[in-house]
């Protein structure tokens, strides 16, 4: 018998809450040693108290809060100005008729902004000289609790953001317009701006405006090896209400005479684009930014970096073997060298990853374009090669036996290699065994064409075997490069945990998810649990069931509220081929694209903000066998211990399934003497026996507020009062 414990929080202001979210932050990001506003975009940013910054060296301080005009502050403007207009028309008159007039514009053409777009805060940021340069992770807190992260950069370079201007015409109508931005800089410079949408012609009578092309001028000298770097879908990788997901910013290089340059609209398989441009003469050049759909957007964020700046384009190889140090060749433009050595056991973050394993290392040798010339090689084995030329084959021989298992694994777009690979497993009379163009890898959530391929088989024979790499899109070259594993599976797993910010009120529960990433064929069980959590901080449903990748589970905190954010970490335990496997999970954001796609982005850390709420003496109590037995065509109960309500603020107790399998069903939930009695259906036609995961039942109730003015009906709203601890269930045969 399991017995889940869930105090509850019942004070009406409490009860439905909407935890902040960011949508963007602009700048996004700042320059070692500087103190600057930024402006943080989004929905709920009321009363943002607090700003986190992952990392030593930032602190910030909220000063302002910005909510969009609504429709009946618009009508009271509009009434305004129909008493302006019958007064005398003296110049104290006129200037507030314009600025009302300018008002009531900026409200038309902003009134379609998306409501998770509209709200603003704006920041103070203040980096420290020596903080450490990079990407970091910006998240607010309100008394709500603590919103998603969003990539904030910390820069060496000087920092120039766009100035957003709105210019007034009387003709004789008051009019608006918004200048393109035409903007000085010096060189080198990082630059910050966003893609805006138009204002709307007056004469226009269509809705959608063009997004602006923003122009940032600059001199340059004969001979400078010019790299200009923007970073936008880097910034906020998805955008779940836009095609193809992400700003696919466009860059164009003009000179002072606005002849066209270079231009570019992506970097390989990257979106965000970056140009290298020898400068043939002195004077005064313009790179403009715009969306290659020429959309505009108040979440079309940039930064774009300009100057004889360090570029890594490509490196070979692009791993080594643990414990040991690597010389790794480096290509690109103004690098201060073109050798490095990586110590395995320190790898530092550039440009091009660099990947870490314990097997024996090879390089590939030319010539090995076909079975005649194939390289041999014993395993297991990581090959180190490129594709050196469109068409290119690399061929490896190796010897194997019947009923052996073989992993063939290439590990190149997810290096940042170029590589579209495809492999193809043969015997030595060149029978296709196995083949693979793409394997999805669900750990890459940057990833949007999982290129790198993979083959898992088993032998049937004793006997010669060829293996053969090349590209699916005929290209190839020196930036071509790869990492091959060939071996023995290696079954593994990792896992993710979503959200990354977690909000509850104290004393609750919360419902989170679990992903697994598993490996070489690893399926069995994987028991999760807190490491290192304070007192009171309980996980329920700790189990991720054979052959499943996900699962949802709760979490409950303790009743007391906590000042800060806390971080936790959460791990999952596995018995692999006889031995005990530990990994932790790593923090997630479930991100939606283009309405339709989903990726698990990584983020720095887990963090849990315990918000204030009024606490009942007794807390909910759930009483369950563990696992509950469900049966296939049958039904399953269990009781739910929920202290007295007082009459006159919550009623009408609702408990309702939260997502779940299919086939599963509440019945019916009955009061009792010793609690409420939850009875669940199974359908057997769409619930097989063997099936294993956590119920999540969310509760609410009914508030009751009491009648105002003489009001003979008092006003009434369901809320929501948490969730019950997971309920971990097995789907079983009839009995």
């Amino acid at each position: 018998m399991k017995l889940g414990i869930c105090w509850l929080a019942v004070v009406p202001g409490v009860l439905a809450q909407n935890a902040p979210h960011l949508a963007y932050v602009l700048p996004a990001g700042g320059r070692q040693g500087a103190t600057f506003p930024v402006k943080a975009g989004g929905q709920f940013l009321p009363n943002v108290f607090k700003v986190y910054v992952s990392g030593s060296g930032v602190e910030a301080t909220v000063s302002d809060y910005a909510r969009p005009m609504n429709a009946m502050q618009a009508t009271e403007l509009r009434d305004r100005m129909q008493e302006l207009q019958k007064q005398p028309m003296t110049d104290a008159v006129r200037k507030e008729m314009v600025d009302t007039r300018v008002k009531l514009l900026l409200f038309n053409s902003r009134r379609l902004t998306s409501p998770v777009l509209a709200e603003t805060v704006t920041l103070q940021v203040t980096i420290a000289p020596g903080a450490a340069p990079g990407k970091r992770e910006l998240r607010v807190a309100t008394p709500q609790g603590l919103s998603n992260p969003l990539v904030f950069c910390i820069g060496q370079l000087p920092e120039f953001t766009e100035k957003e201007t709105i210019s007034v015409v009387q003709t004789p109508q008051v009019q608006i317009s918004q200048p393109p931005t035409d903007m000085p800089i010096t060189l080198p410079a990082t630059v910050n701006g966003r893609i805006k949408p138009g204002l709307p012609r007056p004469q226009a009578q269509v809705r959608f405006t063009p997004g602006e092309a923003d122009r940032y001028r600059f001199q340059a000298h004969k001979g400078q090896e010019l790299v200009i770097a923007a970073s936008a879908r880097e910034l906020i990788p998805y955008l779940p209400d836009a095609v193809p997901g992400w700003v696919q910013a466009v860059l164009t290089l003009y000179d002072s005479a606005g002849n066209e340059l270079a231009h570019d609209d992506d970097y390989r398989f990257h979106p965000d684009p970056v140009l290298h441009y020898t400068v043939p003469q002195d004077g005064e050049y313009s790179i403009e930014i715009r969306d290659a759909l020429y959309r505009g957007r108040e979440d079309f964020v940039y930064r774009i970096a300009i100057g004889e700046l360090p570029f890594v384009t490509s490196a070979f190889p692009l791993g080594g073997r643990a414990g040991s140090k690597t010389k790794v060749q480096l290509t690109g433009w103004n690098l201060p060298a073109a050798r490095i050595t990586i110590d395995a056991k320190h790898p530092p973050a550039t440009p091009a990853t660099f990947m870490v394993d314990t097997l024996p290392e090879g390089f590939e040798k030319e010539p090995n374009n076909s079975p005649a010339t194939a390289q041999r090689v014993k395993l297991p084995i990581i090959m180190n090669g490129r594709i050196d030329q469109p068409g290119d084959w690399d061929v490896f021989r190796f010897q194997g036996r019947a009923g052996q298992a073989i992993v063939a694994e290439v590990y190149a777009r997810r290096l940042d290699s170029p590589l579209d690979s495809v492999l193809k497993l043969t015997d030595a009379k060149g029978t296709q065994l196995a083949f693979n163009d793409d394997y999805d890898d669900p750990g890459a959530g940057l990833e949007t064409h999982h290129a790198d391929s993979r083959i898992l088989t088993t032998l049937a024979a004793n006997g010669t075997y060829y293996l053969y790499l090349g590209d699916a899109q005929q290209k190839g070259g020196p930036e071509y490069a790869y990492r091959l594993r060939i071996g023995a599976p290696r079954p593994d797993f990792d896992l993710r945990v979503t959200p990354s910010s977690i909000n509850v009120n104290g004393g609750m529960t919360v419902p989170i998810t679990v992903h697994a990433v598993r490996k070489d064929g690893f399926s069995g069980d994987i028991a999760l649990a807190l490491k290192g959590a304070p007192k009171g901080f309980t996980l329920i449903g700790g189990l991720l069931p054979t052959g499943q990748d996900e699962v949802r589970l709760t979490l409950t905190v303790p009743p007391q509220p906590r000042p800060e954010p806390l971080s936790l970490s959460l791990e999952g335990r596995a018995a692999i081929q006889g031995h005990q496997v530990s990994r932790m999970a790593v923090p997630a954001e479930d991100m939606m694209q283009a309405f339709a796609y989903r990726h698990l982005v990584p983020a720095s850390d887990l963090k849990v903000a315990v918000r204030r709420g009024a606490i009942l003496r007794d807390p909910i109590k759930v009483s369950s066998p563990e696992p509950l037995e469900i049966p296939a065509g049958g039904t399953a109960r269990f009781q739910v211990h929920l202290p007295t309500l007082p009459s006159n603020l919550l009623t009408k107790v609702r408990y309702e399934l939260s997502e779940p399998p299919e086939g599963v069903e509440l019945r019916n939930a009955s009061p009792g003497r010793d609690g409420t009695e939850i009875v669940l259906q199974c359908d057997a036609a769409k619930a097989k026996p063997g099936l294993k995961g956590n119920l999540i039942v969310g509760i609410s109730a009914e508030r009751v507020a009491q009648p105002a003015n003489g009001s003979p009906q008092a006003n009434r709203q369901r809320v929501s009062l948490g969730t019950l601890p997971a309920v971990p269930f097995e789907i079983v045969a009839r009995y």
